[in-house]
């Protein structure tokens, strides 16, 4: 099954430049650690929210992107094993982080639920969403259905992760930008969409399908984090890439 390392990152936009160089660079340390895909998106329709947003989640300032990011991996003993290799590789230390570190968000999550073979998505959905541990097992049907009516209307792929290795950060982290409780677990999941134009004609019809009425959400909506983010890098690498 798939392994998931989420990121939400704070870009300055004079960086814009610099950060997707440095996505570039790594990318290729990444692909020589057992990574399968990596993808950067740059927040563009990514709303205020009433009590979380992607904006609060990495203390946005006024002159900055959110970025919607993911690296996936095989497996989590893969992604365990490229997390030792890459501090020791020199590679790392040449990197520039043309980005504040200290407020991106980031954590590893079990890839549950993978739907559609995707493509080459010229849009993403991108949501953090917080579920209690108790409520799993509907939480991943409510996706799985939901799952295929997005695809009946045009997503190329939607992905759940279950938050597996989620550290707390000093300034920021998951737990913070979904005001996590005790009993409660960080979801990382996204949609992939041909294009924006696609996208917002498939949530049309989405949410007039009958498929979608009187259904009970098995997480907290007015806590759940989403925005529509625009890919600026998309590798896969490997076998197939």
């Amino acid at each position: 099954m798939t392994y998931i390392d989420g990121f939400v990152t704070p870009v300055p936009r004079a960086n814009r430049a610099a950060y997707e160089r440095h996505v570039a660079a790594a990318a290729a340390i990444f692909a020589d650690l057992g990574a399968t895909r990596l993808v950067e998106c740059r927040g563009d329709d990514v709303p205020a929210g009433t009590r979380t947003d992607f904006a609060r989640s990495v203390a946005l300032a006024d002159d900055e992107d959110v970025l919607f990011s993911w690296i996936e991996y095989p497996d989590r003993a893969t992604r365990d094993a490229a997390g030792a290799a890459m501090m020791a590789d020199p590679r790392m230390a040449q990197l520039d982080m043309p980005f504040d570190g200290k407020r991106m968000i980031y954590g590893g999550f079990d890839g549950v639920m993978v739907s559609g073979d995707g493509g080459t998505p010229g849009y993403v959905d991108g949501c953090l969403t917080p579920v209690r541990s108790e409520d799993r097992d509907a939480y991943l049907a409510f996706a799985a259905e939901s799952a295929l009516v997005f695809r009946d209307h045009g997503a190329l792929r939607v992905v759940e992760g279950w938050g597996d290795d989620v550290p707390l950060g000093k300034h920021t982290d998951y737990a913070r930008a979904l005001d996590l409780r005790p009993d409660e677990v960080a979801c990382y999941s996204w949609i992939e969409w041909p294009s924006k134009d696609a996208r917002d004609t498939g949530w049309q019809a989405v949410m007039a399908d009958p498929r979608m009425a009187d259904r009970t959400m098995p997480f907290d909506g007015k806590r759940m984090v989403y925005g529509g983010f625009t890919p600026i890098f998309d590798q896969r690498m490997g076998a197939g890439a």
